[in-house]
């Protein structure tokens, strides 16, 4: 990606500061529109998901193949990322992304059936899918001496979009008419307005805009691709990112549906829900920063770890009694995500290092994550009862402590990837 300025014979000079500044300001403006439509397709599903599955007459197992779809998307077309980026540059490939979420949340409500609602989905997590993986790499480019505060900042506008659609779904629904599919259709406008900052990046392609030719020539030559599975670290924090992934999408497609069993009313669900994800707001602006300033990270995720056993043991043993304590707790939990992300920008050295192993954390991780939320609702089905999946959710988090450990040391995956 490179600067808004008009290319001219003369255009191997600096950008004048007011423009680099106005490029700068509108490039954070589009990253955190981006980061804000993230999750809503699927936290304002969780919260009506027993409406759509009314609606359009789902099984419970094919209810949790619906929430399985998000991370099957993010493996699949995540992986297709980076070279999309180089070919047509970051900025065109995010604001497609962003289209394809407006398209594929305005048609799903109104196809009438499982199998196009489906299809719908995929389209917008299509979008979402490639706009996850280039965040870390336009941070990287754009901002190489902020990659905290910037990953901070898009993690933080991630949660408050995550949460806002999973606190005021419902109520807007009811406001609306009732209708579920006008409560998820009106998502739609907040991906239309993330499109528009991103307009002036699309026939953008190259380095960051104070790069001189010489800086352009050396940034070429660290394209090559590496041999990322070569890293021990890259491996580790794929799995991480796996399992963090399961747990979170286990949440938003799921815990509601637990508090409505114990007897807590659905709109008291969708706001349980919204305090699970509202505590990524805060946490998600500042674990990146703690994270940065840390040798090792491996103290952090073991924190987010005992938080999310606490949180699990209390779905378990008392969910309604202490609904608003467990909600707290896998809020913290859920916070491995920003976690991740920023260790995906300090375990490379270079962008091309950061967009390879964005892309193949995120994708390896989605795809290992795709069996447990199908999984919840399976064993949910056939016990009829929230015991068994709450305990699957209890023996994943041990692992994902383990390798988020590893994935902490102070290493880079070119250093592991060259021996």
């Amino acid at each position: 990606m490179t600067s808004m300025r008009i290319r001219t014979p003369e255009a191997h000079t600096t950008p004048a500061p007011a423009t680099r500044a106005w490029t700068m300001r509108l490039l954070v403006l589009g990253i955190v529109l981006t980061a804000l439509n993230l999750r809503p397709a699927i936290t304002s599903l969780g919260a009506l998901l027993e409406e759509v599955r009314d609606g359009l007459g789902m099984s419970g197992s094919v209810a949790g193949l619906l929430t399985s779809v998000p991370p099957l998307c993010f493996a699949v077309f995540g992986v297709m990322a980076p070279r999309l980026a180089r070919r047509f540059g970051p900025g065109a490939v995010v604001c497609a992304g962003m289209a394809a979420i407006t398209a594929g949340l305005l048609l799903r409500p109104y196809v009438g059936s499982t199998a196009g609602f489906l299809a719908a989905s995929a389209l917008a997590l299509m979008g979402i899918a490639v706009s996850n993986v280039l965040m870390p790499v336009i941070v990287k480019r754009w901002f190489p001496d902020r990659v905290g505060s910037m990953t901070g900042l898009y993690s933080m506008a991630l949660a408050l979009g995550t949460s806002a659609a999973a606190a005021v779904t419902v109520p807007m629904t009811e406001a609306l008419g009732g209708s579920w599919q006008t409560g998820l259709a009106v998502w739609a406008g907040l991906a239309a307005a993330a499109v528009l900052p991103w307009l002036p990046f699309v026939r953008e392609r190259g380095a960051r805009p104070a790069e001189q030719p010489a800086a352009r020539q050396e940034h070429a030559r660290e394209e090559p691709a590496l041999r990322i599975t070569r890293s021990r670290t890259a491996w580790a924090l794929a799995v991480f990112f796996g399992l963090q992934a399961t747990a979170a999408y286990i949440t938003m497609g799921w815990m509601a549906q637990i508090f409505r069993d114990a007897g807590v009313p659905a709109s008291t669900a969708g706001l349980l829900l919204a305090v699970t994800m509202v505590m990524g707001v805060p946490l998600a602006f500042v674990i990146p920063r703690v994270a940065t300033r840390l040798p090792h990270q491996g103290p952090i995720v073991l924190v987010i770890g005992v938080c999310g056993l606490a949180g699990y043991a209390g779905l378990y043993f008392a969910p309604a009694g202490g609904a608003w304590v467990w909600a707290v707790l896998l809020g913290v939990s859920n916070c491995a995500f920003p976690l991740a992300l920023t260790m995906v920008g300090m375990r490379a050295r270079t962008g091309a290092g950061v967009a390879q192993l964005s892309a193949f954390a995120q994708s390896t991780g989605y795809l290992l994550s795709i069996p447990g939320p199908l999984l919840v609702g399976v064993l949910y089905q056939h016990s009829g009862g929230w015991g068994l999946p709450i305990a699957l959710m209890t023996g994943l988090m041990i692992p994902q402590m383990l390798v988020g450990v590893l994935a902490g040391r102070d290493r880079t995956v070119e250093d592991e990837a060259a021996r």
